[in-house]
């Protein structure tokens, strides 16, 4: 499964407001549950909090990937949010975070969570790649960029 599968036009944002950690991953949770009707915004809110408390999902850079399995999710689902200010994320390198990738995924998710998480972390760990996200100026330029990235990805 690739990454633009689970990444439509809708759930790449940009200019949310930040705020803190804590506001990003709600904004998302109510986004998505107003997108999903199967999923509950307070359901996925609490699983995306409870894995950042095993350990920040904040990778360095200004990218967060928080991720999550949720009982209510039957196919991974994504979202890129391009935040209006970089919020502290407790990420490992202690820099605030601009570029958050969401991924949910369906409990019973196998190598389909890493394989995607693994995907993700390609895309964000290329130094152009992150300059040319924080460079657009509307959700059609992210979006246009993602969807290359994504697509000159080897494993495609």
């Amino acid at each position: 499964m690739n990454l633009e599968a689970i990444l439509p036009p809708e759930r790449v944002l940009y200019d949310v407001p930040g705020g803190s950690k804590k506001r990003v991953l709600e904004f998302f949770s109510t986004f998505i549950a107003q997108n999903i009707p199967s999923l509950d915004s307070q359901e996925v809110f609490s699983r995306l909090i409870s894995r950042e408390k095993l350990g920040s999902t904040g990778i360095g850079n200004g990218v967060a990937i928080p991720h999550a399995r949720s009982p209510h999710c039957h196919a991974p689902i994504a979202g890129f949010l391009k935040l209006a200010e970089a919020v502290d994320f407790d990420a490992i390198d202690g820099d605030p975070v601009d570029l958050v990738f969401i991924l949910l995924v369906p409990e019973q998710a196998d190598d389909t969570h890493l394989s995607l998480l693994g995907q993700v972390a390609l895309i964000m760990n290329d130094g152009d790649t992150r300059l040319q996200l924080r460079r657009a100026q509307s959700q059609r330029a992210l979006l246009d960029l993602i969807t290359a990235k994504i697509r000159e990805q080897p494993h495609q």
